[in-house]
This record gives C-alpha cells, sequence and structure tokens, in this order.
C-alpha cells in the first residue's frame, strides 16, 4: 500500500516546565531537562494542510508530553487533543501523524513514545494577541506565550541552526500562564520555559 503524502503549514507553542531557557532546543542528548525530567503541552496552528485527499487546513490540535530524562533516550508518554471540528478522516489522518506511522517529520514519534494515552476531541482556539499567543481548550488547558525581547526591543529572541527537529528557528518565549489538567495530570507551568516557532511538516 502506498503511503499517503502530508504536510502541515502553520505555527506552534509549546509550553514546559523548564527554567527559561529549554536546553533541549540546543542539545536533544547532551543536556537533561532543567527538572531533569520533561513535562510539557504543545499547542498547533494548521493553517494550511492535508493527508492524501484528506483537508487538515483550519484546525487546531493539542498535545500533552512526559520525558522521564534525556529526549533522547525515548520512553515518551503522550496524548492528543484534536478539533472538534475535525472529520472522523482528519482524526484518523492526524493521530497517524502524531504517533510517527505517517513517517516524515513526526516520523521519531514512533520510536520516542513509549505510551500513547489516547485521542480526545474538544473544542481548541489558538490566537495571537500583540506578540503573546493564546492557546485555550476549555478546562483542560489555559495557556498564554510571550516572547522574550531580544537587545533589538522589537525583535525576538531567535535561536537558529541547532540539531533541533521541531523546526529550524525557535522563538524564545516564556509563560504567562499555563496550566493543564488533563490525562490525570494537573500542571502550572507561568513563568517557566516555552516555544513559539513555524510549523512546517511533511512526510513521508
Amino acid at each position: 500500500m502506498k503511503e499517503q503524502s502530508w504536510a502541515m503549514k502553520g505555527e506552534l507553542v509549546l509550553s514546559c516546565n523548564c527554567t527559561v531557557f529549554c536546553p533541549c532546543v540546543l542539545s536533544l542528548g547532551g543536556h537533561p531537562p532543567t527538572e531533569g525530567y520533561c513535562q510539557t503541552w504543545a499547542g498547533f496552528r494548521i493553517d494550511a494542510g492535508h493527508f492524501g485527499e484528506v483537508d487538515l487546513s483550519g484546525l487546531n490540535l493539542g498535545l500533552i508530553m512526559e520525558i522521564p530524562g534525556y529526549m533522547s533516550r525515548g520512553n515518551w508518554t503522550a496524548g492528543l487533543f484534536i478539533d472538534q471540528r475535525a472529520s472522523i478522516y482528519a482524526v484518523k489522518a492526524i493521530s497517524k501523524i502524531f504517533t510517527g506511522k505517517a513517517g516524515g517529520t513526526t516520523s521519531l514519534l514512533s520510536i520516542l513514545v513509549g505510551k500513547f494515552l489516547g485521542v480526545e476531541q474538544v473544542p481548541i482556539t489558538y490566537e495571537t494577541k500583540d506578540k503573546t499567543r493564546v492557546f485555550q481548550i476549555p478546562k483542560i488547558i489555559d495557556g498564554a506565550i510571550t516572547p522574550v525581547p531580544g537587545k533589538s526591543r522589537d525583535a525576538d529572541t531567535v535561536i537558529s541552526n541547532s540539531e533541533y527537529w521541531i523546526a529550524p528557528e525557535i522563538i524564545v518565549a516564556k509563560s504567562d500562564k499555563s496550566r493543564l489538567r488533563a490525562f490525570g495530570r494537573n500542571w502550572n507551568f507561568a513563568g517557566r520555559s516555552a516555544e513559539i516557532c513555524k510549523l512546517d511538516w511533511r512526510g513521508p
């Protein structure tokens, strides 16, 4: 059976329990998270996307992850939230992408994720207010992520040319607010490390 081509373009935010700034961006294997383990959630806005003939454009997604130590050593736990507006075909496609089974950018997840908590379809909003990204899933995630200003106060602090697989450029940010209640977890990462970057993933 021929593998389906897929692509997602848009933006993503990520909020974690590291102090500012998360060392995993700079070294996937050389440094552990600042707390020795990683707890994180991510929000995705798909401006344009497809999986074969299935249109994914306009959907928002959420992801929860726990990593017990070094990112590269695996044994991750992950759970996925998909926009309630997604069709059953889009849900199946996005689930395949985020479990790494669709190949391409996310293929590593099929190796690194040891426990998958499942998929929930929920209302999700992803908004930009000035430079702050506001990501919300009612009663599950309440996040507001703001870039850390650079020397030029009008420009963001950006990390580029790292080995980080998520994106070639990462905007350094921190969480103004960051509450998560899901899958038995109750986290608050306000004031902690965060990232903003372009979403440009594809496969296989």
